[in-house]
């Protein structure tokens, strides 16, 4: 019998799971970063009141989200004068299946988060202002793997907005036309002067979809770069270790350009066309913020930074699957907010003030496309007046279906429920569709077409025969 009890004993010592001690436990992915060997001891950066209350929050948060498939988060919190990272929290997740990944290492589809460095490249140039227009309607691309049509996230468009409604309100198509104007290859390149080194290919490999952040990249790497907008423009590495030697600052971007677009991502009254007012991006103090949303939501990103700090999160599921309905609104930044909160309960965040080489002027919109209001600018942009002339006659064109679209038949749909719907804009009166030298309708209306396998070529003529616009497209068999 005591060779029975002690063998149990064994067996139960044996399969016992080990557990971490407590203080340990509060950031093993930041500790495996070091590869210590058994015993060692190394002092850190991290601030362990703050760890815990960051973990805690991201718990919480990610716990409130049950039942939409999100089961992990990460989160880092960074100091922006001496880049020290005061909370690294690489896994929260209560439902976690993978809870030993980094998941602040790791490297993501971006999403929205992006924008900022092309829009402040774009303000740096000289080709935008904050209150230039920017046209958010429907735009078909060509590009050497096809057409790329960018959609809003609301499936809505806007007509012409402001670049400081188009950046706060997230919107896509003034940043895909943005992209168009700067050129992609150099937004790539400024990407990888803010330290995202996981975008190593060229740009013509990622294309427009840059400006929507095809690119993959890390919660750390987001960190420090949103730090270099709230520092002005200047990058700097992030510290891991108090003895860390600090490195001189490297300039990315101008101070006047990381100023106006700290201010717009600061501005509740710009994202309130995507956000509403009362979203949980607002903040009782000073502070700027963009959140980010991958292709299937798969990533959820919310990066922001105050006068002292810059705090990035990330939610999602380390196996890549799609989280259920949650943009980044409603998945990282809530906890995003409370992580602010936490940092700032005693001492309120103040904003920054403008550094040399830009003024402000009042400007109002001729028709008042938006309202009238105190805009900042690089010095030598500033104006007063933004007048948008009468329109001209618009330009008669086929608007569906795109020219050079390939259109495939899918064999599980009915082929009478497959339609392809023939449009068009600007056409005069008279004017008609014509398919394969077959007259189609007039263009006055859409018209459903039933397609058939081929190519084909669809003409908009006016009422004299002349040929007005030209659109190309296959139809494929199904497979």
């Amino acid at each position: 019998m005591p060779c029975a009890r002690l063998e149990r004993l064994a067996a139960a010592a044996l399969d016992a799971r080990p557990q971490l001690p407590p203080v340990a436990a509060l950031a093993p992915q930041f500790a495996r970063r070091f590869a210590l060997a058994p015993g060692a001891h190394v002092a850190t950066t991290l601030d362990a009141r703050l760890q815990a209350s960051v973990q805690a929050v991201l718990r919480d948060h990610l716990a409130a989200l049950d039942g939409r498939n999100v089961r992990d988060g990460a989160a880092v919190v960074v100091d922006n004068a001496s880049g020290a990272v005061l909370a690294y929290v690489g896994s929260a997740g209560p439902a976690s299946t993978a809870p030993a990944v980094d998941g602040a290492a790791a490297h993501r589809q971006a999403g929205s988060t992006l924008k900022p460095f092309l829009y402040g490249l774009a303000l740096e140039r000289g080709y935008l202002t904050p209150v230039s227009l920017l046209d958010d309607s429907p735009i078909d691309l060509e590009t050497a793997r096809g057409l790329y049509i960018p959609q809003n996230y609301d499936r809505d468009f806007k007509g012409l907005v402001s670049v400081r409604t188009a950046l706060a309100s997230s919107l896509n198509v003034p940043a895909v036309r943005t992209l168009v104007m700067v050129g992609v290859e150099a937004l790539r390149e400024r990407l990888v002067d803010l330290g995202y080194a996981g975008i190593t290919e060229d740009g013509a490999y990622y294309g427009y979809s840059l400006a929507l952040g095809s690119a993959e990249v890390s919660l750390l790497e987001q960190a420090n770069a949103y730090r270099a907008l709230a520092n002005g423009g200047e990058w700097r590495p992030l510290r891991f270790t108090p003895d860390q030697p600090a490195a001189a600052p490297r300039r990315v971007m101008s101070a006047a350009a990381a100023f106006l677009v700290a201010d717009i991502l600061a501005d509740p009254a710009a994202r309130a066309l995507t956000f509403g007012l009362d979203s949980a991006l607002a903040t009782p103090f000073w502070s700027a913020v963009k959140t980010g949303t991958s292709k299937d939501m798969r990533d959820n990103w919310c990066i922001g930074f105050s006068d002292r700090y810059t705090v990035a999160v990330w939610a999602g599921n380390f196996e890549g699957d799609a989280m259920g309905d949650v943009s980044g609104v409603q998945g990282a930044a809530p906890a995003w907010a409370d992580i602010m909160r936490v940092l700032h309960a005693e001492t309120p965040s103040r904003p920054p003030a403008p550094p040399p080489g830009v003024v402000a002027r009042q400007v109002r919109f001729e028709p008042a496309l938006e309202a009238p209001r105190t805009s900042w600018f690089v010095a030598g942009t500033e104006l007063e007046r933004v007048v948008v002339p009468a329109p001209a006659r618009e330009i008669a064109r086929i608007t569906s279906p795109p020219n050079g679209v390939v259109i495939a038949l899918d064999p599980d749909i009915p082929p009478d429920r497959q339609q392809v719907f023939v449009r068009s804009r600007g056409a005069a009166d008279g004017a008609a569709f014509y398919l394969d030298g077959t007259r189609l309708g007039a263009a006055d209306a859409a018209h459903a077409w039933a397609p058939r396998p081929g190519f084909h070529r669809l003409e908009l003529r006016e009422p004299g025969g002349r040929i007005a616009d030209t659109v190309l497209f296959t139809v494929r068999r199904p497979f």
